[in-house]
């Protein structure tokens, strides 16, 4: 039962960090239909930190992982806002590409490591089980990983910036109605491009989250299992709320876990479902709920239009 809440908690966590990205991102009415692109990238970032500063002060290797994750997920979205927001291109199909490319650059950029330090090492993955450590703390038979407090702080961080702040308030305006946000003197592009980098900063720490979730070390050909558009659900499901998205992600994390620990139980183990069954369960759980909910949520009114400075 331990482990069952406790992967539960890690990959709620995932779930949390890069949907409140989406919600950042759909707030200022740009879609970001590539945060799994982005968790990738941002799990390259974290992985390839960890790996150099295995060894190091626990305190110091914490921090700098999340900013380098944040920082490699913000640099990845710059494509997004330049291609979606400067030049006003189909949001959809740049999410799409993004979340095709990154892979494949990140399975590039490790292979050519990998080979730059061995010849013979030609894989595509990067080991961090030293570094790992310092992200976890043992309370008992529990592994308490910091990236669960991240989430939490994030999810009050946002909820706060969003509602209780001008800067959140001008962002969730230019969702909405960016005309009329535009006639106040509320720059929209601005705020736009600080939607689509708090979306990348967030998902970029939730793909590090994920690939250090159980293991030790990541295959980086393997992607991120459509965590990306797993988490896009949550914020569906979350009604693009951050605490509904805390709730939401427990639920979606909750039958993710199960995966992992199904064997632990012996009324399960006894029916004899295929693994596979158990990792389709969390997708098979958010198509249910997004048939049953989707028709009773509100997105952004202006999401996933260009902004024209011109047209009223």
């Amino acid at each position: 039962m331990i482990l069952l809440i406790q992967y539960t908690l890690i990959f709620a966590s995932v779930l949390t960090l890069v949907a409140l990205g989406g919600c950042f991102s759909e707030h200022s009415g740009v879609i970001n239909l590539g945060l799994e692109g982005v968790m990738v990238m941002g799990a390259l970032g974290g992985a390839l930190c960890m790996k150099a500063m295995a060894g190091s002060n626990y305190f110091i290797t914490v921090i700098l992982i999340i900013l380098v994750s944040a920082l490699t997920g913000m640099a990845y979205t710059v494509l997004l806002g330049v291609a979606c927001i400067n030049f006003k291109a189909d949001q959809t199909l740049v999410g799409t590409a993004l979340n095709i490319m990154a892979t494949a650059v990140a399975t590039v950029i490790v292979k050519a490591l990998n080979m730059h330090e061995n010849p013979d090492n030609v894989s595509a993955t990067v080991q961090y089980g030293q570094a790992k450590k310092s992200l976890i703390v043992k309370i008992g038979t529990f592994q308490f990983n910091w990236f669960m407090l991240v989430a939490v702080v994030a999810v009050a961080v946002a909820f706060v910036v969003l509602y209780k702040t001008k800067f959140g308030l001008r962002l969730m305006a230019c969702g909405e109605n960016p005309q009329a946000a535009d006639s106040v003197g509320i720059n929209v592009y601005k705020m736009r491009w600080a939607g689509v980098l708090i979306s990348g900063a967030l998902g970029g720490i939730g793909g590090v989250v994920y690939i250090t979730a159980g293991v030790s070390e990541w295959k980086f050909e393997t992607g991120v299992a459509g965590f990306g558009f797993l988490a896009l659900a949550v914020m569906i499901f979350g009604s693009w709320k951050p605490v509904n998205i805390g709730l939401a992600a427990l639920l979606f994390g909750f039958f993710r876990a199960l995966s992992n620990v199904y064997s632990g139980f012996s009324w399960l183990a006894a029916l004899k479902i295929p693994s596979a069954v158990y990792n389709m369960f969390p997708y098979i759980i958010s198509l249910l709920v997004l048939a049953f909910t989707s028709k009773n949520s509100r997105a952004p009114k202006a999401e996933g239009i260009p902004y024209d400075k011109g047209s009223r």
